[in-house]
């Protein structure tokens, strides 16, 4: 790139560059105060499945194998430069689809951008061994394809990155059907949609095939319907339920207003799914507990309705209260040496199996102590989150003529992500961040479309008709017929 090219390029992108350096910043300092990787108790199972190649019964095991192909370089630091590099390119993703895609002023772009590159509680996932962060990094790059033409090549580059999207967590199983339902909309064709659907599967038959050669069944976790059973227990009634003798096992005699968080009829040293004998999330187990689950759901439709619409409301509310109980909640936070997770001495060879250094998180200052300010002051609120999906939708409805409807892709995608989690199992904060990037490029794709003509939509000016010949005003294009 020649002097001339390059100042161009600053220019144009002279609102962005500097707030992506900002946040390069942020996410070295969390690195220098946190070495060099942060603890939640479901990374040490993502490590032993990692460390043993065996696919896990909890959940999939796509991010797993992500930690494999990185195992050879025995580096905690490169997993957490990784993600965060994936957190940062998230944020791109939604600059560069929004200005070369919607031709978004820069500022609106920026603007779109800003809660992923600034949110403490973003950085701060970006930074623990889950899943989270590469999983929507996978769905934020398919909707950027699926925003482009409907080619059959880029229906299954986005159905591929689908496929391994459900692979890292189970709720990207739907967005497959959504993906799928958005070319049928746009009338793409039929060799899109099945190159989508093709390329979907495709990593999905594989991995189903992985889990049979080591457990022996076709199925993707061992642990649908245990999640299940743990959402109903919040408002489960066995007198209402009347459940069969293999299930009154589950039942529990506590009110359901004094029951404890839904994670704990999973978790819970005296959980009742471990009256089940058989060991955890054994298959018998797994049965018992959906069936109890969904008879549940039938016996109790309001109570569980409720439930539902209860949890919905915690992600739109204005602050961050602890929630679902102190124990997980403080693994999300940045905070000092005594406080901060440390993983179990059982876990320790595993880990160390995987990198023969330093496996606690070592808590250096004042790196670290700015962090700690930083979280409590900058994040998104969850009302301003409700406030963005509503402008989006409102603005797509009312510029749907101009092409905003294709907003409705990352909108619905969004909505799903803040939906399924309490439906299925529970509320957690970190779940409602996957709904940020696609709320934000569904908010600024809606804006542009619905507010003004992006240059790909305005036709070149033709030559001056005949007198004899009508003119005629030009018909809006419509970008999702």
């Amino acid at each position: 790139m020649n002097a001339a090219r390059l100042r161009e390029a600053l220019s144009r992108h002279r609102v962005f560059l500097p707030l992506l350096l900002v946040a390069v910043g942020l996410r070295v300092t969390a690195m220098l105060g946190y070495r060099w990787v942060m603890w939640f108790p479901d990374s040490y199972d993502y490590m032993a499945s990692a460390v043993g190649m065996e696919p896990g019964l909890i959940r999939p095991s796509g991010y797993p194998l992500l930690l494999r192909l990185l195992e050879p370089l025995h580096s905690y630091a490169l997993v957490a430069a990784l993600q965060h590099l994936m957190g940062l390119g998230i944020a791109v993703l939604i600059y560069g689809v929004l200005r070369r895609r919607f031709d978004a002023p820069g500022w609106v772009a920026s603007l779109a951008a800003a809660p992923v590159l600034f949110d403490a509680f973003q950085i701060q996932l970006e930074h623990m061994v889950l899943s989270d962060t590469l999983f929507v990094f996978l769905v934020m790059a398919s909707v950027a394809v699926l925003l482009g033409e409907p080619t059959p090549r880029n229906a299954a580059l986005a159905g591929g990155l689908l496929g391994l999207a459900a692979l890292t967590r189970t709720v990207g199983i739907p967005l497959l059907l959504i993906g799928a339902g958005f070319l049928l909309v746009r009338r793409a064709g039929w060799r899109p949609v099945a190159s989508l659907v093709a390329a979907c599967l495709l990593p999905i038959v594989c991995y189903l095939q992985w889990y049979h050669s080591h457990h022996g069944r076709w199925e993707m976790t061992r642990s649908s319907g245990i999640f299940l059973y743990s959402r109903v227990m919040a408002f489960a009634d066995c007198e209402k339920m009347q459940p069969p003798a293999e299930e009154v096992a589950l039942c529990v005699a506590a009110d359901p207003s004094e029951r404890k968080a839904a994670g704990s009829y999973v978790w819970g040293q005296f959980a009742p799914v471990r009256r089940i004998p058989g060991g955890a999330f054994n298959v018998e187990q797994n049965r018992v507990a959906g069936s109890f689950a969904k008879r549940a759901m039938l016996a109790q439709p309001g109570d569980y309705a409720r439930t539902i619409v209860a949890d919905i409301a915690r992600t739109f509310q204005w602050g961050h209260p602890v929630y679902p109980e102190e124990f997980t909640y403080g693994h999300y936070l940045f905070r000092d040496q005594d406080e901060v997770a440390r993983p179990d001495e059982h876990h320790i060879p595993t880990l160390q199996a995987y990198d023969p250094g330093r496996v606690t998180t070592d808590v250096v200052e004042p790196y670290a102590g700015f962090m700690q300010v930083y979280q409590r002051h900058v994040y998104l609120r969850g009302t301003m989150l409700g406030v963005v999906l509503a402008a989006g939708l409102a603005w797509a409805w009312a510029g749907r003529r101009r092409g905003a409807g294709l907003a409705l892709l990352p909108w619905t995608l969004s909505g799903v992500l803040i939906v399924v989690p309490p439906v299925t199992a529970q509320f957690d904060y970190r779940y409602a961040l996957a709904a940020v990037p696609l709320a934000c490029l569904a908010a600024g794709i809606a804006f542009c479309r619905g507010g003004r003509r992006t240059p790909d939509q305005v036709r070149p000016a033709a030559d001056p008709a005949p007198a004899h010949e009508d003119v005629r005003e030009e018909t809006p294009v419509v970008a999702v017929p």
